[in-house]
């Protein structure tokens, strides 16, 4: 019998925060938008230090604005 996955995807809502030295809430922002999907920047809500990252494989927002001919 195959095990259906129950998540797709995480999205974490508190990290470890090295500055704090705690585990601390996030705010998720869009770092960059990429070919092969989009790169996400986690910061800590008390001091706004970078702790973490993401990419997806969401190619959707990714649009070639000036094309090869």
């Amino acid at each position: 019998m195959a095990r259906q996955s129950h998540y797709d995807e995480f999205e974490a809502s508190e990290l470890f925060c090295a500055k704090c030295r705690r585990a601390q809430p996030v705010r998720k922002h869009l770092l960059l938008v990429l070919p092969q999907g989009n790169k996400y920047d986690y910061v800590c809500t008390a001091c706004g230090s970078s702790v973490g990252e993401k990419m997806d494989d969401d190619t959707s927002s990714f649009t070639i604005l000036n094309p090869e001919r």
